[in-house]
Formats: C-alpha cells, structure tokens, sequence
C-alpha cells in the first residue's frame, strides 16, 4: 500500500516537474518601460496600450503585419466599390470575445459609432471622421460607406484605434479589457505587471505562447540586471547606450530596426512667443541633430527635417531647411523682439532619449538666451498637462502613429498649430487614392511644415530589441505600436 502510494507520488511529481517545464517553453516574461495608463486602445493615446494589448488581446477588421501591409484580420475579405465609397466586409466565422459573447457585424456597427460619438475620447477619432455609415447586412456581413474616399482606410481600420470592442463589456476595456484575440487577460498587478493567457477557443491559427507577462521596468540598470539574469526573456526596445552588453553574448540577439516613432521638439505654438514663426525658425537653427542622435540615441536615431517616417516613399529630406548656425539664430531671435532671449519650460517625459535630448537642447538653446527650465514629467502627469491640457512651452516626445502627418491639420492637437492650406491639402490627401498624387500633396505638407518650423524635428526612434537567443518571431521593426505575440516561440 505505502510502496504503491510512494510510486503514485513520484509519479505525479514527474508529471509535475514535466509539466512545468512544459509551461516554462510556452511562456515569455517580456519587460517593458513604460506602464500604460489603461488597457484600452480605442480610448486612450498611449503607446504603451497598444505595446501590450494590440494584436494580441484586441483585433480589428484588417491587421498590420510586421512589414507594415494590410492583412486581412476579423474581416476576413472585402469588396470595394468603384467609387471607393462603399467596403462590404466579410466577418471570420466562429469568433467570441473572451467573456464568451459571440462577435458578429452588430459589434462592427457598435464599435464605429462609439468611436464616433460625441463623447468619444479617441485619440484618432480625426483619421474615421469620413465614416458616414455602417450597415449590418447580416450577421457575418457589413458595409461601411464613406462619405469620400479615403486613401488610408484599410490601414486606419487595423490601428489599435479601431479594434472592435463588445457591447457588454466595452466600458470596463480599460481596467479588464475583453477582445477577440489570441491572448486572454488575466490580471494587472499595478506598477509590476500586465499577465495575459493563450484563449483556448480563439478563432485563428492558435500561438505557440500559453502565456505572456508584461514586467514594467524603467531604469536601464535594473532592465539589464533582470535579462542578465533570466528574470524577463527579452525587451522590444532597449536603451541603445547599453547595448554592448548583451551584443556579441551568444545568450542573446540584438534586433535593431525601424519604427514610425518622429521625435520632435514639441512646441506650443498657439502660446507667446512660439506664435512668432521667426522665435520657431530660430530655435530650429540651434538644434544639433548630430549631437542629439549621439547623445541621446548612442547613433542609432536617423535625422528628420519634417513630421515623415525616412522609410517611407513619401519621404523628403528637409534636415537643411534650417541648418544649425547659432548666429542665424540670435538674428532671428533679436528681429522678433528677443535680443536677450526667453526663458521657457522644457517637460520631460520619463523615457531616456527625451530626457538626455532634453539637457543637450538646453545647453544649445543657452547659447542663443534661450533659458530652458528642465522639468521631469511622469507618464500620466504628462498625458493629462501636455497632451490632454496643453499646459506646456516645450517638451519632447516620439510621435509612434504611422503616417501621422495629418495631426498637423488639426487646430485642437495640442501643440496648436492653425494652418488653412495644410488643412486643404491633408483634406485632399485622405480623399485621393492615386499614389502618385498622395505621394506629391505628402511631400508638400512636410515642406511647409518644415518651413514653419511648427516643432523641432529632431530624429527617427530606431527599435532597439534585446531577447533571449532562444526566441524567434519577434518584429524587428515597428511599423505600428505593439509588442505582437503570435508568431514568437521558443526553439532550441
């Protein structure tokens, strides 16, 4: 009796022990910088969001893939009419959300109009403003019909802006957020970590992951001290200054790639003296891209002139608009009334390559009068003063949303810039189709971006990613916010 219970017992811990290790090569421990301040894309402005929950507990009609096309996601085809006015989708079949409840086109229609109510809070709200209607056809069937055509429609539909969201539990996405996804919430533990698990009755091709924590990590000592020591398996943007670490470590892989990040100066410019165009071309002279990318970045930052991703075709180098010449600077700043200079505020976010930018514009900008006050902002704090309230002078920040030019259309974006031709011309741009012609009404609201030096365009934030050499899967560009989940793995 003891004899066959004792065998029972090391049998079953066997099976234990193999069974952890089981769990052990399905799961990922993933550190990330920043905590986002909620966990619902659709109502909230933050990378951080989407760096957790996009594509992997939430889904939209298309997806973006890692190469930054347009893939079929809950729709699963389209028909477009020829006007381009009408798209008539056809839903995956057999899909719930993870509290069970099925999706169907009436959730289509739901998740639209909420983002498009006058209570919305979506930061993108401006890019589904040509959405005149959406009609539920059946329940696998809808159309939504535009009220112009739209150039971008397909990729705005797979943003994290427009994933769909349910009826039922649609006000509690931010605190326990329910999608269609591959990976399920399970819990938040604030200021330490965000756990999802694989869903069992997800629709699609099943990931080799069972399970995914998100470890919230904002110091590069303690980052590098935890993937040293196998405490998380990777990071998807590493603070390049401490890249040497682990390149040439064959425990792990370097990955360095592209994002949609533009960093910029960010400049209120509905605020004195930023209203003066000649106080904005005059700071634009005193910025130093190259000793900001080496500074800030370590080299790894590509210089920008306007508010365009360098990848992109649409692209056209302004770095020399306004060169640096400090000279230049202190003329333009004298003609404006400044002889002497200003003092302003200079609100950090607490992400490195915005803080170490910070102290090198300052020093700069000191050169010309321009007397910078350093302030450190926490994320929510800077969330709600400088992005929701418009409480600020200067701050800098990376601008992550791909093909995001069109903000500068926007008189309420809060660094405030109210320019009738850049608004006629974006209007032109989301209604045209033609490539060629997108591509020539692109390059000429960078130009006068540029030239009205609105921000000060600094560099393009390169994807720094740090994993354990054992994974495979991870995008090593960022052509959208996110950390996607599906296609990681582990091999041996």
């Amino acid at each position: 009796m003891r004899a066959t219970k004792s065998l029972a017992l090391a049998m079953a811990g066997l099976l234990l022990a193999t069974g952890l290790a089981c769990a052990q090569s399905t799961e990922i421990r993933i550190g990330v910088a920043l905590e986002p301040p909620a966990l619902d894309p659709t109502a909230g402005a933050a990378e951080a969001i989407d760096v957790v929950v996009y594509q992997n507990i939430f889904e939209g009609l298309t997806r973006i893939d890692q190469t930054g096309a347009v893939q079929p996601g809950l729709a699963t085809a389209w028909t477009i009419t020829e006007d381009g006015l009408s798209y008539r989708f056809t839903l995956a079949q057999g899909v719930t959300f993870h509290d069970g409840t099925s999706f169907d086109a009436e959730d289509v229609k739901f998740t639209f109009e909420r983002l498009l109510a006058d209570d919305s809070v979506n930061a993108q709200k401006a890019l589904y403003q040509s959405i005149a209607a959406v009609t539920v056809i059946d329940p696998q069937t809808v159309e939504i019909t535009l009220s112009r055509p739209d150039g971008l429609f397909l990729f705005n539909l797979g943003r994290g802006d427009a994933v769909i969201v349910a009826p039922e539990s649609a006000d509690n996405n931010a605190n326990e957020p329910i999608g269609t996804g591959p990976f399920a919430f399970v819990q938040w533990d604030r200021g330490s970590r965000v756990i999802l698990e694989q869903y069992g009755p997800y629709w699609g091709e099943k990931p080799a992951l069972t399970k995914a924590s998100y470890v919230f990590i904002s110091d590069t000592a303690t980052m590098t001290n935890a993937l040293l020591a196998g405490d998380i398996d990777g990071t998807n943007n590493f603070a390049p200054e401490a890249l040497a670490v682990f390149e040439g470590n064959p425990q792990f892989k370097v990955l360095v790639g592209s994002t949609e990040g533009e960093t910029i100066l960010a400049t209120n410019n509905a605020r004195a003296p930023f209203d003066t165009l000649a106080v904005r071309q005059a700071m634009a002279h005193a910025i130093n891209r190259h000793d900001i990318i080496e500074g800030a970045t370590y080299g790894y930052g590509v210089p920008i002139g306007s508010h365009f991703a360098p990848h992109h075709p649409y692209y056209v180098d302004l770095t020399e608009t306004y060169p640096f010449d400090l000279d230049a600077a202190k003329t333009l700043l004298a003609g404006a009334g400044y002889p002497e200079g200003f003092s302003a505020t200079l609100k950090l976010p607490p992400v490195a390559y915005a803080r170490l930018s910070g102290q090198i514009i300052a020093s700069e900008f000191a050169k010309i009068g321009v007397r910078l006050e350093l302030i450190n902002m926490e994320w929510a704090q800077w969330l709600e003063d400088v992005f929701a309230n418009k409480d600020f002078d200067l701050t800098i920040i990376s601008h992550v949303e791909p093909f995001d030019i069109g903000i500068y259309a926007n008189p309420d974006y809060y660094f405030g810039y109210d320019n009738p031709e850049v608004q006629a011309l974006n209007e032109t741009l989301n209604a045209t189709t033609d490539e060629a012609q997108r591509k020539v009404l692109a390059q000429q609201i960078q130009i006068i971006i540029a030239k009205d030096a609105v921000n000060g365009y600094l560099f393009e934030l390169a994807q720094t990613g740090v994993w354990n050499a054992k994974l495979e899967g991870m995008w090593q560009n960022a052509p959208i916010e996110g950390v996607v989940l599906h296609d990681i793995h582990w091999v041996e």
